[in-house]
């Protein structure tokens, strides 16, 4: 937090790839790219279609869901839509100090004051309702997110936000100072391990070799991305459901291949599973 904790404007885009207006994209685009070439393949890109179960389906608005090029366009259209009118138009009017941080269309901003973050609220849904965008009504909020204990009534707990799959929130250090601390969110949590289930359903009679070799990689790409300092109890959690899932599906396979959690434990030490572990300690 650059202001040492305040008030934290959570911004949720409803449907952002669904409803993002191709025309204004490509005039966006045509600011800054002269070259005929690369300005038709962005419109063929924005023009195909999506393919699902064999039929192809076209929509005028938005941007082809998991197309490789629509990260990168909604940071085009954002680095417009939010990050230049922040810049130059918000900044400049607050009363304290502020920020934004975005990553393609996930975002929060930051406020030392909370009649500043109220201001921006008010005209947010003004600014999106330019580019054919609307705001979540129900996942955009003003959190208090002020160090605990600074001009809060005794025994209020400050508010918590959640920004690119971790819930952010005030705990201790080992030496009882209050820093700003992240851990899973939970439903970044249920949405991982609900695909591992599906997937250990799925791959169920695969031979075993395989299933381990899988499950490993998916474990320590969770690892990569959510081993962060603090977090180790939710890894651990994720890691203990993994292996839960594993083994019912294992028991599945056929009507005699009930295993045990004894069992589990001595077929782990064959094909073992990745432990948890923080990748990203805190930096010193």
């Amino acid at each position: 937090m650059p202001v040492g904790g305040g008030w934290v404007l959570e911004v949720d885009i409803a449907a952002f790839f669904d409803t993002l207006d191709p025309e204004a994209l490509q005039e966006i685009v045509r600011r800054r790219v002269r070259d005929g070439v690369l300005l038709r393949m962005i419109g063929k890109w924005l023009n195909a279609g999506v393919q699902e179960q064999g039929s192809i389906t076209n929509s005028e608005l938005g941007t082809p869901q998991g197309g490789v090029i629509s990260p990168l366009l909604a940071n085009v259209y954002l680095n417009e839509v939010m990050d230049q009118w922040f810049a130059k138009q918000v900044r400049p009017r607050m009363r304290g100090r502020c920020r934004l941080v975005r990553y393609a269309d996930d975002m929060v901003l930051a406020f030392e004051r909370e009649d500043d973050a109220r201001r921006v609220l008010e005209v947010l849904p003004k600014r999106l309702g330019r580019y054919g965008l609307k705001l979540h009504p129900d996942k955009t909020r003003v959190v208090d997110f002020r160090r605990p204990g600074r001009g809060k009534p005794p025994g209020r707990k400050p508010q918590t936000f959640d920004f690119l799959g971790f819930t952010h929130y005030w705990g201790k250090t080992r030496r009882g100072a209050n820093a700003v601390k992240q851990k899973t969110a939970k439903d970044r949590f249920s949405r991982s391990l609900r695909r591992i289930r599906q997937w250990c359903r799925e791959h169920r009679h695969d031979s075993l070799r395989a299933q381990q070799q899988a499950l490993a990689r998916k474990l320590r790409g969770y690892y990569g991305y959510f081993g962060i300092a603090w977090n180790y109890p939710a890894l651990e959690k994720f890691y203990r459901g993994v292996r839960a899932a594993w083994r019912k599906w294992l028991s599945r396979r056929s009507d005699t291949a009930y295993i045990s959690w004894a069992n589990i434990m001595k077929l782990l030490e064959r094909f073992p599973l990745p432990q948890p572990r923080i990748v990203h300690p805190c930096p010193t």
